[in-house]
């Protein structure tokens, strides 16, 4: 009954019906890709420490109070609270843009303000989403997509903050992508691949940038990139298989020269200092599931091959 609910709204909102649907799920989603976000890093650095005191052999609430012997933490509990005056965030107060601009962008207890960040990831799911719906049309590609999506959403935003591409999402991604190419993939077509493909593309994709890894290292002694940048390239191969890996890692690398001259020439960014990779795979990734192929076929034809 809930598919024929869905069919029925899909028909009742016409052709752009998918684009709405998936956007307003987007939203719902980008909500809860803040708290990904924002939480996923410290649970992270709870687990690292609890580790090391046990493989210290130390007390854990005496060596690391604030997080090892806090209270529970996690995606789903303690309720989120302003983190300046500890009132707790109430329903009506986390709807997906509309709650931020109900309270002008402050909490409602202290009036501190909330960062834009917030609004602004969950209006880019919602869109990245309507776009993947509406490039797709009502068929299981537009759920794929918005997995991606929400993945790669997810680690461009906790790259951006800690330079860290966490296993917990990388992994994951690249699983499901092997999944799919097995359960409805279909040879080399664009998304999802096949299982061959999947398998090559995973490979293929890790290997790229590790060959760039160990080459930059053996020549100036120092890392270029972290290693959840392989595994990252390894899962956007995965769900495209690898003739898009040529094209993510071009478009990734365009995309971080122009951002990266932009910070230095006009905001005076040191050249020394790391810049998130991720983000522009991330990029590059959503880019190449939707127009990868056509994009392909566009510079063949402009280069006479």
């Amino acid at each position: 009954m809930a598919l024929e609910g869905i069919a029925t709204l899909l028909a009742a909102l016409g052709p752009a019906g998918p684009a709405w649907v998936a956007g307003f799920f987007g939203l719902l989603v980008g909500s809860f890709l803040n708290v990904v976000i924002h939480r996923l890093p410290r649970m992270m650095q709870a687990d690292a420490e609890s580790e090391a005191c046990e493989i210290l052999n130390v007390n854990a609430s005496a060596e690391a109070p604030t997080l090892v012997a806090g209270p529970r933490f996690n995606l789903i509990t303690p309720r989120s609270r302003c983190p300046a005056c500890g009132t707790f965030i109430h329903a009506w107060q986390n709807i997906p843009l509309l709650s931020w601009l109900l309270l002008r962008g402050r909490c409602a207890g202290c009036q501190t303000p909330i960062s834009v960040r917030y609004p602004l990831v969950e209006l880019f799911t919602g869109v990245a989403f309507a776009v993947v719906g509406w490039h797709f049309g009502a068929t299981i590609e537009t759920l794929y997509g918005c997995i991606v999506v929400a993945f790669l959403v997810s680690m461009s935003g906790i790259d951006f903050d800690t330079q860290y591409l966490p296993d917990s999402l990388t992994l994951p991604m690249l699983w499901l992508g092997l999944l799919a190419a097995v359960t409805t993939g279909r040879g080399a077509a664009p998304f999802p691949v096949g299982p061959t493909d999947a398998i090559v593309g995973a490979v293929v994709g890790y290997l790229c940038l590790w060959s760039v890894y160990w080459l930059f290292r053996l020549i100036t002694g120092r890392e270029g990139m972290g290693r959840g940048d392989f595994k990252l390239l390894a899962a956007l191969g995965a769900w495209l298989g690898w003739t898009a890996i040529p094209l993510i890692v071009l478009l990734s690398a365009l995309v971080g020269a122009i951002v990266g001259g932009v910070l230095i020439v006009f905001r005076g960014r040191d050249h020394q200092l790391p810049m998130p990779y991720g983000p522009f795979l991330a990029a590059a990734g959503f880019v190449a599931m939707l127009w990868g192929p056509a994009l392909v076929a566009w510079y063949l034809r402009l280069s006479g091959l």
